[in-house]
């Protein structure tokens, strides 16, 4: 067994795979003087990861409350759903959201009409949905995060020359030396998306979140690759980029539960600029093409190649469905639009969504049957489900 594993990791990691015809791995051991990166060096990001946990708790405790205060981030008062052991079941067991059919049955097992189920429902939903001081305290921490990281990547490439020329990402490739800020950039990066996995299940849910999880592990996966095969200079300018617009998207999430709604807008138009900036035009045809063109008049493609170029192209494609949803999000900016929500955001349900339902169904000609219950068509309405 462990000489088949044995076989099976040299063959995974053959340099005809990884790197250019002629080079390899002997080409990154540490020798006069010079250190390259190593995969030995990875393991030290789940103790950062562990320590971005820790410091998160301390953080979201601490200073985010007394931020959340400072800006008098309040609560909506919410109505309980009142204890009903059959509804709680169904709810527990079945379905948040009942069938209309289902909504009739519970209304005979539980006594109560099909209003008062409707209500039940949609009040029992709100008590599990987050409150407005977790989002801001989740929204602060990243803000946080992402803003520093930003201004120390921005520090470690300001004076490096493929900052200006990316064609200098490729001069010497295989054989960059590490350098001490690169060592760090890459390793808290890494740790703080490793730390973001961690605490996916307790993390405010929002309608993207496949897309998230798949960002995590791309961006996980492309920024590990980049520093076994020593693609570092690339890696740290597509962290920059990304960096460069997160910082304003947690920023306008903190001033919208704090409901300062004009701050919020005019943070949100430089995120949107921003992020179209460097998503959709920088990394595309500046960084992409640097990564995905110009290698090929140095050396003949190879598997390493296509697989990190591949990695870039995923996180593209989700740059795309983020930026359908930031343009929606613009949309809201038009005269009678006072704030702009998350479009991934999970909208909490009021007692006056009930009213605009009755309106609706007034509009459409809807009546009661003869047992006072309001009849049920199939196109009901749900608000933004969980």
């Amino acid at each position: 067994m462990l000489t088949w594993l044995r076989e099976l990791s040299d063959w995974v990691w053959q340099d005809r795979l990884w790197f250019p015809a002629g080079l390899g791995w002997a080409d990154l051991k540490d020798r006069d003087g010079l250190v390259f990166a190593k995969g030995s060096d990875l393991w030290v990001i789940f103790p950062i990861a562990v320590c971005f946990l820790i410091i998160r708790q301390i953080f979201e405790r601490t200073v985010a409350v007394k931020l959340a205060s400072l800006l008098r981030v309040r609560e909506k008062p919410r109505v309980r759903a009142a204890p009903n052991t059959t509804l709680e079941f169904y709810f527990c067991n079945a379905s948040k959201f009942p069938s209309q059919s289902s909504v009739e049955e519970l209304t005979k097992q539980s006594g109560c009409s099909v209003r008062q189920v409707q209500r039940w429902f949609r009040r029992r939903r709100n008590q599990e949905r987050p409150s407005q001081i977790k989002k801001f305290r989740e929204a602060s921490w990243r803000f946080t995060f992402y803003l520093l990281a930003f201004i120390a990547g921005l520090g470690a490439l300001i004076d490096k020359p493929w900052f200006y020329d990316m064609e200098e990402m490729w001069n010497g490739f295989p054989t960059l030396p590490l350098l001490p800020s690169q060592y760090w950039y890459y390793m808290i990066e890494l740790g703080f998306y490793i730390s973001l996995l961690f605490s996916v299940a307790t993390d405010v849910k929002r309608k993207d979140f496949k897309e998230q999880i798949v960002h995590h592990v791309a961006t996980i996966l492309l920024i590990s690759f980049s520093w076994l095969v020593n693609y570092i200079r690339a890696g740290t300018l597509i962290m920059l980029v990304h960096d460069a617009s997160d910082y304003l998207l947690e920023s306008a999430k903190m001033f919208n539960y704090a409901e300062w709604r004009k701050t919020c807008n005019y943070i949100f138009i430089l995120f949107a600029a921003v992020f179209i900036l460097t998503r959709l035009v920088i990394l595309p045809f500046w960084i992409l093409h640097t990564t995905w063109v110009y290698p090929l008049t140095i050396y003949p493609p190879f598997f390493g190649f296509y697989f990190f170029n591949g990695l870039l192209l995923v996180l593209q494609c989700l740059h795309i469905f983020w930026a359908v949803l930031i343009l929606r999000m613009a949309i809201k900016f038009l005269p009678g639009n006072d704030i702009v929500e998350d479009e991934r955001s999970d909208r909490e349900e009021t007692d006056s969504d009930e009213e605009e339902e009755d309106h609706e169904k007034t509009k459409n000609g809807f009546v009661q049957n003869g047992n006072g219950h309001t009849v049920l068509n199939n196109n009901h309405h749900h608000s933004k489900t969980d």
